[in-house]
């Protein structure tokens, strides 16, 4: 088997739409991808307890530690907490795939621009997949059966568009210094910045220190960092 990278898969997990879709998809990535990619949901995420701040610090320890992220940027308004944790990402230099299907335009961007706010738009190793999820809904529907058969054969399609993304930002070049110095110096700031029991919590027993050593090296040897 080739090496396995795991994918923060983030986006709204509030109704069961949302539930239910970002795992049926997630679980079309893994197996089209041979098991290339696997996804990390926070849905999934064991909750340690039920403070917000644990949640965050659970979900933004997700971000960091991922080799890639995969975030999804539909609505008329992005979802907010999808936008902190895209921008944690692009700090930290993660490859990241923007997945779009909501068909509606929204944003300030030129005609041809991204259909979001433009804050959230023009970070390196980045890749955009945007597509029309009523129409790639309304042929799946038109070549099956029964509905099982229209939601595989949609997702397969959707989950393939994200592999090739996956795999063409994940050959991009880093943008961080090749010094392994200065990688963990950035991704101890990152994880101490945020407050409230972060930096401890992904410590550990452990030290800081240690822990983001093992971080950054394990990224190294991926050839995603330096």
């Amino acid at each position: 088997m080739s090496m396995a990278y795991t994918i923060y898969f983030a986006g709204e997990l509030f109704d069961h739409k949302h539930l239910i879709g970002n795992a049926i998809l997630a679980s079309h990535i893994e197996h089209l991808s041979e098991g290339r990619y696997q996804c990390v949901l926070p849905q999934d995420l064991e909750q340690t307890g039920y403070r917000s701040v644990d949640i965050r610090n659970q979900d933004l320890i997700g971000v960091a530690t991922c080799d890639l992220a995969l975030f999804n940027f539909d609505g008329p308004d992005l979802d907010s907490g999808t936008v902190v944790e895209f921008v944690y990402a692009k700090l930290l230099d993660i490859p990241a795939v923007v997945l779009r299907t909501d068909f509606r335009g929204g944003g300030e961007q030129k005609p041809g621009g991204d259909a979001w706010n433009l804050m959230a738009s023009f970070y390196p190793r980045t890749r955009n997949v945007t597509l029309n999820a009523m129409a790639w809904y309304q042929e799946a529907s038109s070549e099956s059966d029964t509905v099982a058969d229209a939601t595989a054969r949609y997702c397969d399609r959707m989950a393939n568009v994200i592999i090739e993304a996956l795999d063409a930002v994940r050959a991009e070049s880093p943008h961080l210094g090749a010094a392994p110095d200065g990688v963990e110096h950035l991704y101890r700031w990152a994880l101490r910045f945020p407050g409230s029991g972060l930096a401890e919590r992904i410590a550990g027993d452990g030290s800081l220190e240690n822990a983001v050593h093992q971080l950054v090296s394990d990224k190294l040897d991926k050839g995603l960092l330096g």
